[in-house]
């Protein structure tokens, strides 16, 4: 996963609006509120919240 830490600051998660970590070994990324996990495919974070991994 190739992202800029700029762009990592400026995304937040489109569900509660808390901050995203990046998990590079699941190439997602996480939000640090509600956990859900966003895919991101080709370098590119999916935001869509119908997309998103529930917390387990």
């Amino acid at each position: 996963m190739n992202l800029s830490p700029n762009l990592l600051d400026l995304l937040a998660c489109p569900a509660c609006h808390n901050a995203l970590a990046a998990d590079e070994a699941a190439n997602e990324l996480v939000c640090t509120g509600c956990g859900l996990a966003y895919p991101v495919k080709d370098d590119i974070p999916i935001l869509l919240v119908d997309e998103a991994r529930k917390p387990v």
